[in-house]
């Protein structure tokens, strides 16, 4: 493992740990008859979802859902290997699609739920300015730091932000300095604490935290459309699973995502 790797997920351990909790205490078998709603839900969507979570318990009077946050490429993983849940809410088409692959999913329940962008942020004292065109080189704006991403071999945030900044003929420029993290809210907390002096999050990521701030915003051509799918897992029995998913897609949830910075979508996957 290269240095630079090892010394990242090291220094992460507690912060992926928490993150990943919740998902390594559901399984055991006899949790999967738990009449308690579990949710698996990318790191990005938590302040957003747990708002939206709390408003549903307050209007249906049902007990509150287990929700556990993790980067949807480590969920997906922990669907197929078993671990219960009742509804995975993935933060890119691919690892949906990896979901309904493995039969992991009902199909019919799929929704394209939300939009998302994603932006080069740095600490909120910080005087770095960058303009996201063609040619950029962020080196020289990095010094001696590292540019703080998710893995961008399979965390949806790490795989925009490469794919950004290769069609922007910026990614050789910088990969080598490139802080590998296990979740876009692992990138996130690198930035805020002044471990890296550049990052790629999520605009809502950011919005999320006041220690960071945004200092450009990728364009949308420059990378695949960031949509937030959820379904319905195949071996859910739990009948709050759908009342909750229809919660999600109406009006109920919208402000919650949509003061996050999130676009509600809300199509059926087989009109997206």
């Amino acid at each position: 493992m290269p240095s630079t790797r090892r010394n990242v997920c090291s220094g992460l351990l507690g912060f992926t740990a928490t993150l990943l909790i919740g998902v390594a205490s559901f399984t055991g078998p006899a949790l999967a008859q738990s009449k308690e709603l579990v949710v698996f839900a990318a790191a990005s969507l938590k302040n957003a979802l747990d708002e939206a979570a709390a408003n549903w318990v307050k209007e249906s009077g049902k007990p509150a859902p287990k929700i556990s946050y993790a980067a949807s490429n480590a969920l997906a993983k922990q669907l197929e290997s078993g671990a219960p849940a009742d509804l995975f809410l993935s933060a890119d088409l691919d690892w949906m699609d990896y979901a309904q692959q493995k039969n992991l999913i009902k199909n019919e329940s799929r929704v394209s739920l939300l939009a998302n962008r994603i932006a080069l942020i740095a600490p909120s004292d910080a005087k770095t300015t960058a303009t996201l065109a063609p040619g950029v080189d962020l080196s020289a704006a990095l010094g001696q730091g590292r540019l703080a991403m998710g893995n961008v071999d399979s965390v949806p945030a790490g795989k925009y932000g490469k794919a950004a900044l290769e069609k922007l003929g910026g990614w050789d420029k910088v990969k080598d300095k490139v802080a590998q993290a296990d979740n876009v809210r692992a990138a996130l907390l690198l930035v805020s604490r002044g471990e890296a002096p550049l990052g790629i999050v999520y605009t809502t990521d950011a919005a999320a935290d006041p220690k960071v701030k945004v200092i450009a915003t990728f364009p949308e051509d420059t990378h695949p459309p960031i949509v937030y799918p959820v379904a319905i897992t195949k071996d859910s029995t739990n009948p709050d699973a759908q009342g909750f998913l229809t919660w999600l897609r109406g009006n109920g949830a919208k402000a919650s995502f949509e003061k996050q910075g999130f676009t509600v979508l809300n199509k059926p996957a087989s009109s997206s």
